[in-house]
């Protein structure tokens, strides 16, 4: 442990340099403004830091610009991590409803889209708005556009050189995020701290995120239906599946089934899609060849995807004639086509688009209760910084209430 020595001549010239707090708290996202306005209505001193010129960026571009808080049906199997366990404690102890009723005292207008999704109906600001109003009513002192750039354990608690000068402090608060969207000012500090003090990191990487495709063909198609989307299709890999819609881009695949199945891939395996998992297509198939003999796969394609996507899929995959012109073994080729999708993506878009990063802080060094340090007493890592990453659909912002709420309870 390294201790601050004062210059001899000047004792107390070098101890009024230094900002004083109770507790510090880097970074300025979802977590750390609602540590700092739950510790500060404890009655707590804060000094919350961030190096953006801005509060709550990830915030403000969250749900395209509407911003997805929190989700009506947030459970602890909606969160990835080594350690499932981990996050039950604070989810329980600041739930979606908790964060609700905070949106609903500040009179931010919402709305359900979609499998318990809440979004606001006006702008994300109106979130970081009453995060920040919260703050600045319960006395958080913010500073932004300041860096830290060195933390060293003191007698009492830590010691922070910064932009703004030396700062002191009893409770260190990591907030930092992860590495996901750099162009947002992402950093690793958060992991490089949790390294100076002791602490495990386990692999990070790119999760929510995008497929890329390389493969020729399919990087054709993919092309040519860029912007085309198939709603509630299934997709399945390493025994997890999401039933939601999927897009097409100029790189590859999108949209919410591939950001969720994203997650849990890993580089060189296969994931399945069931383009239809809502029709039983040998089924349906049978009928439309009685039906309709005359007509085209083709036309009946049309049918269920764009009339684009339908010619395409008949021309790339499975041979459009007359439906009297199959056989019954073709058309179960063309129903297992359909319906299992077997596609190996070459990679991901990585962490420019990212949603969340995966992996982090080993949460085993990690109370859970009181989100501090196992390895040094007074440090304590809240939000995306730890190794928990949530679901598509509110669960990361959720995470990011309960853990900082629950840190803020204790330093």
């Amino acid at each position: 442990m390294r201790r601050l020595t004062p210059p001899a001549k000047h004792p107390a010239l070098e101890e009024t340099a230094v900002l004083t707090s109770q507790v510090i708290i880097i970074g300025a996202g979802a977590a750390g403004l609602m540590c700092a306005m739950s510790a500060a209505a404890r009655g707590r001193r804060v000094l919350l830091l961030d190096h953006a010129n801005k509060a709550g960026k990830k915030i403000l571009m969250s749900g395209g610009g509407r911003c997805n808080f929190t989700n009506l049906y947030c459970e602890p199997a909606n969160f990835l991590s080594h350690n499932p366990h981990f996050c039950k404690s604070a989810l329980a102890r600041f739930t979606q409803w908790d964060f609700i009723a905070l949106v609903a005292k500040h009179g931010v207008p919402y709305h359900e889209k979609k499998l318990g999704q809440l979004f606001c109906d006006n702008k994300s600001s109106d979130i970081l708005d009453l995060l920040l109003d919260e703050c600045e009513q319960a006395g958080v002192d913010l500073r932004l556009s300041t860096s830290v750039s060195e933390i060293t354990r003191v007698e009492g608690g830590y010691q922070l050189q910064t932009s703004i000068g030396p700062t002191r402090c009893e409770s260190l608060v990591i907030a930092t995020g992860g590495l996901s969207i750099p162009t947002l000012g992402a950093t690793g500090i958060g992991y490089q701290i949790a390294r100076q003090f002791g602490h495990s990191l386990l692999p990070t990487r790119a999760g929510l995120v995008p497929f890329t495709i390389t493969d020729p063909q399919l990087k054709a198609l993919c092309s040519e239906l860029s912007g085309t989307s198939v709603e509630d299709c299934r997709i399945t890999c390493n025994g997890q599946s999401f039933v939601e819609n999927i897009l097409f881009t100029h790189r590859g695949l999108s949209g919410p089934a591939i950001l969720q199945i994203s997650s849990y891939w890993q580089p060189g395996q296969a994931i399945s899609i069931d383009l239809l998992p809502r029709i039983d297509l040998p089924v349906w198939l049978a009928e439309q060849q009685r039906e309709r003999p005359n007509s085209e796969l083709k036309t009946l394609l049309a049918d269920l995807f764009t009339k684009k996507m339908a010619g395409l899929l008949a021309e790339h995959w499975l041979t459009s004639k007359p439906m009297k012109q199959y056989t019954p073994g073709e058309l179960k080729v063309i129903a297992e086509r359909l319906s299992d999708w077997q596609l190996v993506p070459a990679g991901t878009e990585g962490y420019r688009t990212a949603e969340v990063t995966l992996g982090g802080v080993d949460t085993r060094e990690v109370s859970s209760k009181t989100m501090e340090s196992l390895k040094s007493p007074g440090l304590y890592f809240i939000g995306e910084v730890l190794d928990v990453s949530g679901h598509l659909g509110g669960f990361n912002f959720q995470w990011a209430w309960a853990s900082g709420y629950a840190a803020a309870q204790y330093v």
